[in-house]
């Protein structure tokens, strides 16, 4: 057996039992893909997959057994790779992150430019998706570093840690009467056009509970990923937005009146996320630390060893 034969395995396994698209990713032949699945299929004694015809149809039983020791080979083969790089390259290589734009565009930068500062061999590799597109990433190991607000606590093979905690802030246009109001309410916000982050993002799921719950139904006009979407599209007069705090760091101009929402929406808690028991180089440390004064490398250290309740923080 090989580590060929595993990466097949697990990649058919990932994408749903398609051996076309696993050979895609993986940049060889179906035919291949299939042979050496069957190969190893033949030395373990055991069928891996159910098959119809030449179609994979299910995992089975003792497949899914050999998928979980396949994982752990896998994990601790790209283990040894950064250890060599830890060691051989002398604080050199590839930092790849993956987070939602909200953060990558108001939370990352400065940490990105102290890790340059502390190791400028590093190269950054940014990733932008979904907050379950982030999660998935940490766990192929596409990315090292995964940083979202939600779903990555969500999956138990990750570590996830707090970063900070946010609240939601509206954007008016400053002549709107609640840019001046004492003390805003939902029952202000139920006849307003409201501008906001698409449902998967950004602590939506927040926004619409608080809604939920008094049983007030919203009128959102448009839904974007893109905090400065949401803030061109009030500009405009489409409605009023709710946006992350984050996204208020830089001057709106006199045009727009920020109000913060957080007695209506709660506080939100972005996390960092790391595959459970991966090998981290000591820029990743070093990145961790400066995203958040909370996250220290004795403590994500005693998170990954499973010395510390991740999902208790």
């Amino acid at each position: 057996m090989n580590l060929h034969q595993f990466r097949f395995v697990q990649e058919a396994a990932r994408r749903n039992l398609n051996l076309t698209e696993a050979a895609k990713a993986l940049h060889t032949s179906q035919p291949g893909v299939s042979k050496a699945i069957i190969e190893l299929e033949e030395e373990l004694g055991v069928d891996i997959f159910a098959r119809h015809g030449k179609r994979l149809k299910r995992i089975t039983e003792p497949g899914q057994h050999v998928l979980k020791s396949i994982e752990l080979i896998m994990r601790e083969v790209g283990n040894l790779k950064r250890i060599g790089e830890q060691f051989s390259a002398q604080d050199s290589g590839t930092l790849s992150i993956a987070t939602t734009h909200t953060q990558a565009r108001y939370v990352l930068p400065k940490a990105v430019a102290k890790l340059r500062d502390a190791y400028p061999k590093v190269t950054i590799s940014l990733h932008q998706a979904t907050p379950h597109e982030v999660a998935r990433m940490v766990l192929d190991e596409v990315a090292e570093v995964g940083m979202a607000t939600e779903s990555l606590a969500d999956y138990p093979d990750l570590v996830t840690l707090p970063c900070y905690e946010w609240q939601h802030v509206l954007v008016v246009p400053s002549g709107h009467p609640l840019a001046t109001k004492e003390r805003i309410g939902l029952d202000d916000l139920a006849g307003e056009p409201l501008i906001t982050y698409h449902p998967s993002f950004t602590g939506r799921g927040k926004v619409d509970a608080a809604f939920a719950t008094r049983k007030i139904e919203p009128r959102i006009v448009l839904e974007a990923i893109d905090s400065d979407v949401i803030k061109t599209y009030v500009r405009l007069g489409l409605g009023i937005g709710i946006v992350a705090e984050m996204a208020m760091r830089e001057d709106l101009g006199p045009d727009l009146v920020s109000r913060p929402m957080g007695h209506l929406f709660g506080q939100s808690v972005a996390r960092v996320a790391f595959k459970r028991g991966a090998y981290l180089r000591n820029f990743v440390y070093k990145f961790a630390e400066t995203l958040s004064d909370r996250l220290s490398r004795d403590l994500i250290l005693r998170a990954m060893s499973g010395h510390v309740n991740d999902y208790e923080l």
